[in-house]
């Protein structure tokens, strides 16, 4: 009988937890780390179920069923874009959410539903364990076993890679002893949905002096000198993206035409250094154009028609609502309790925002609420209050006994 929450730390605990199992579900890429992964399972005679879930990076299936079909393993391939749209990224929107207010979030959106499917999945395929191959170096470890623990999942789980390091080099020559000789040297490692991809390590290990090979890049590649300026408009409906340039849109599509749209610009690059579990920080790159639009259009609406003292607090419960997610804590009550808060801020989010595209750059040339609190025609509205306090003023004048309390409650 396998005992409940039982953690997978390392490699050994990964061939004494197959070798026990009938079933095993695990997390798969294709890269190097899930394909070694991968390996050590079939080897330990175990049934495998290899998990990928797509959400927006482009997977290549094929390539998949080879290497999957080169051990023996089953391939489950899940179309998980409409999920992470609609319970990841647009709560991540409301919630303004970026890191330290630097760059947008997205492997902390990603990993709670990969989780979530991936528990779904082991459940209904009665898994005895979820193998994933997150490492101490990335923030995914915790994010992952985080997710997967809050879902009451009752089998085993974790990575092998948490208490044991192998080399890549180790790794590439043992899977070309195997049979599959592709695998190459350390390079940028990446990470990407429709949000955003991420980029890290390789040349981009050392903070204090690394390259970004503009290879890496795809919505936001140099763009031509002489491309053009250009204006879009992105609408909310509620605090949900719902159009672009007037026409309604799904939101992955909304998110899909963005990245294109503005990234053509070379609009939506970060940089920035990122937090692990104990502390040290590593240097993350990335690119999210729709990211960048969505979120300063969201910020000008929300703006418009929020109370200033509402704003100040929606401020502080969105870095709690990003704290939350970063540390893995996507599933737990503070989390959902402060998307409570957010969610009841975006009912009054309705409205139009108008951007001119120019090459690195995109200008807010229109901010157009349903509701507004701000001011269309200052000029007007300063002859208004001083013509009310005027006669606020003759009234007093001519009738001593007026009560002053009302007069400056009404002022105020």
């Amino acid at each position: 009988m396998i005992q409940p929450l039982k953690r997978i730390r390392s490699i050994d605990d990964l061939k004494s937890v197959a070798s026990r199992s009938e079933h095993v579900l695990t997390l798969f890429s294709g890269g190097l780390d899930s394909t070694y992964a991968l390996k050590s399972l079939v080897d330990s005679g175990c049934r495998v179920t290899a998990l990928t879930v797509d959400l927006g990076e482009g997977v290549n299936v094929a390539d998949l069923q080879q290497i999957t079909a080169h051990f023996g393993a089953e391939l489950l391939v899940i179309d998980g874009q409409q999920a992470f749209a609609e319970d990841a990224v647009l709560p991540a929107i409301r919630a303004n959410a970026r890191y330290m207010g630097i760059y947008p979030i997205s492997s902390s959106l990603s990993r709670p539903i990969i989780a979530r499917f991936a528990v779904e999945t082991a459940k209904r395929l009665d898994c005895n364990a979820i193998v994933h191959t997150a490492n101490q170096s990335q923030n995914s470890l915790r994010r992952l076993n985080g997710a997967i623990a809050q879902l009451g999942y009752v089998g085993y789980y974790g990575t092998p890679y948490e208490y044991t390091a192998i080399s890549r080099e180790e790794k590439i020559e043992a899977l070309r002893a195997a049979g599959l000789p592709h695998f190459q040297a350390r390079g940028i490692s990446g990470d990407a949905n429709l949000w955003c991809r991420e980029f890290e390590s390789g040349s981009l290990d050392n903070p204090e002096s690394f390259w970004v090979p503009e290879s890496l890049f795809d919505w936001t590649s140099a763009p031509d000198p002489g491309l053009a300026s250009v204006d879009l408009s992105v609408s909310f409906d509620g605090g949900r993206p719902v159009a672009i340039d007037g026409e309604a849109l799904p939101l992955v599509e909304l998110i899909a035409r963005l990245n294109r749209r503005v990234g053509a610009f070379g609009i939506g690059r970060y940089c920035g250094l990122e937090h692990l579990e104990q502390g040290e920080k590593v240097l993350e790159v990335r690119e999210a154009p729709a990211a960048m639009a969505l979120l300063e259009a969201y910020r000008h609406l929300e703006t418009a028609v929020l109370d200033a003292e509402l704003l100040r607090e929606k401020l502080r419960m969105e870095q709690l609502w990003v704290r939350e997610a970063i540390e893995g804590r996507w599933f737990t009550p503070l989390r959902v309790a402060t998307d409570r808060f957010i969610v009841e801020t975006a009912q009054y989010v309705t409205g139009t925002v108008n951007y001119r595209l120019r090459a690195g750059a995109a200008d807010v040339c229109a901010i157009k609420a349903a509701a507004p609190l701000y001011l269309t025609d200052r000029d007007s509205w300063e002859k208004d209050i001083a013509a009310q306090r005027s006669s606020r003023q003759l009234s007093f004048t001519s009738n001593p006994l007026i009560d002053v309390k009302k007069m400056l409650a009404e002022e105020n």
